[in-house]
């Protein structure tokens, strides 16, 4: 990696760019529930989330956001922007992540859209294999449950 690029942990004064390269990139954002709040009950809880920077521009390029449920590690919004995609980011955002996961002592799971070819192969090539057993439900908006 170029020495303008530093791996580095997210800062609260980082959410705004963080949230921008969320929306570039589809991952998520403010919309889905991702706000500052969140993101710090996350990290107090056994959570991180690491940036990439360009240092030149100040610009974040890409994220890996890990949950801890008490259980396992989940790994969410790992992503780069689009001029920085296929230059060996989001392999090292990966990486980064089972170094964290492998340090706590916890399996790692994550989600990823079936179209992404991309990522799905960086992801079978460190090591995670497709659960296949499963399909996946959300309630995102907590006041639209009926009971």
């Amino acid at each position: 990696m170029e020495k303008q690029f530093i791996v580095r942990d997210y800062t609260r004064n980082d959410f705004n760019k963080l949230n921008l390269l969320w929306q570039e990139t589809g991952l998520g954002g403010t919309q889905r529930g991702d706000n500052e709040e969140i993101i710090s009950n996350s990290l107090k809880i056994g959570g991180k989330l690491i940036l990439i920077e360009n240092t030149e521009t100040n610009e974040i390029i890409g994220s890996s956001w890990m949950t801890f449920d008490g259980r396992r590690i989940h790994l969410h919004h790992i992503g780069v922007l689009p001029p920085y995609q296929n230059k060996g980011f989001g392999k090292l955002l990966t990486r980064e992540s089972l170094k964290f996961a492998k340090e706590k002592g916890y399996q790692i799971k994550l989600e990823v859209h079936q179209t992404n070819k991309i990522a799905i192969d960086i992801y079978k090539k460190l090591g995670f294999t497709f659960l296949g057993d499963y399909d996946v439900y959300i309630v995102r908006d907590i006041n639209s449950i009926q009971l």
